[in-house]
């Protein structure tokens, strides 16, 4: 690859910022409006899926609460952000037990924000817009540095997607 390419896949993430728990819509949407929700969020990493059935699943194993009158709330919406990311390196039970040990630790917001920030921090740091990730939080839990690690694998399985994508692009010119 050469450096402009290198230079697109770093700036191609600058300005990726997940919305805070609090930023969250709490009005209730949707099965589709939350689908559109996420994807929006997400597109600025490669390959990340997720359709309304994936979430009606994610419903049906319990890895989210049941919506109330079908619409999701904050929670439900912030826990399906944390999902469709962590499953592009993470198995569906592993997300589970995550999430429990989460649960056990720390409170929802907390926790999500934290998720958010470290997601931020790593993408940086690995498409190389910052010279090296800083630390995030001030505790040192086992949860946490489960968490970072997902985080880390994330970060690095998104800058390898992009990179095939740049030379798959570039051998069919």
């Amino acid at each position: 690859m050469n450096e402009e390419i290198k230079k697109e896949i770093s700036e191609s993430i600058r300005g990726f910022r997940l919305p805070r728990y609090r930023e969250i819509p709490d009005v209730g949407l949707f099965l589709e409006q939350v689908s559109k929700y996420l994807l929006q969020n997400l597109s600025p990493l490669q390959n990340i899926s997720i359709t309304p059935s994936m979430i009606s699943n994610y419903v049906k194993m319990d890895l989210i609460r049941n919506p109330v009158k079908k619409q999701y709330d904050r929670e439900q919406i912030a826990r399906l952000l944390f999902i469709t990311v962590a499953k592009t390196v993470l198995s569906l039970e592993d997300i589970r037990l995550l999430c429990e040990l989460q649960r056990e630790t720390y409170p929802d917001e907390r926790a999500y924000d934290y998720f958010c920030d470290e997601l931020e921090n790593m993408l940086y740091a690995v498409f190389g817009l910052k010279e090296k990730p800083e630390e995030v939080g001030i505790d040192s839990t086992d949860e946490k540095i489960l968490l970072r690690s997902t985080i880390i694998a994330v970060a690095y399985k998104a800058y390898i997607d992009k990179c095939f994508a740049a030379i798959k692009h570039e051998k069919t010119l």
